[in-house]
């Protein structure tokens, strides 16, 4: 972590809607969401989240060898928003808790507010982690 990682961070991330990132393409598996609305995922739109926080703190950590996880979402998702709409991401770094990070975040898409919420994430160092994941995959198949 660098020095200028401090709370009361702020930020903005926008990102236009295509239609790849539907109901219907979020399971393309999935013969329900095959015939729902095309309008942005919930699912991608977490993912979002997670972009615009990671791309906001990377030049406050060293990055790639220190890179962050999400471990918890409370957002809402209160309006829909069909492909073509550019959805602009809000958010602040309310408080540094050791590697623990705390995220304030609403989102709109130029014609309603989608979502509002909190984010949290933790600094990990990319190797170590990368290391206890193959273990573990390495555990669980017997190599």
């Amino acid at each position: 972590m660098k020095p200028s990682l401090k709370s009361g961070l702020t930020f903005e991330f926008k990102f236009k809607v295509p239609e790849t990132k539907t109901v219907p393409h979020l399971y393309p598996e999935s013969p329900e969401f095959q015939i729902m609305p095309k309008v942005l995922a919930t699912g991608f739109m977490v993912g979002l989240f997670e972009w615009a926080c990671i791309q906001a703190i990377n030049p406050h950590i060293d990055w790639p060898e220190e890179q962050t996880v999400g471990i918890h979402l409370n957002l809402s998702h209160v309006a829909a928003t069909p492909p073509g709409l550019t959805i602009t991401v809000n958010g602040k770094l309310e408080d540094v808790e050791g590697r623990k990070l705390i995220f304030s975040l609403i989102a709109d898409d130029g014609v309603d507010k989608i979502s509002e919420g909190t984010h949290e994430r933790f600094i990990i160092n990319a190797t170590k982690f990368n290391a206890k994941m193959a273990a573990k995959a390495r555990s669980k198949f017997g190599e």
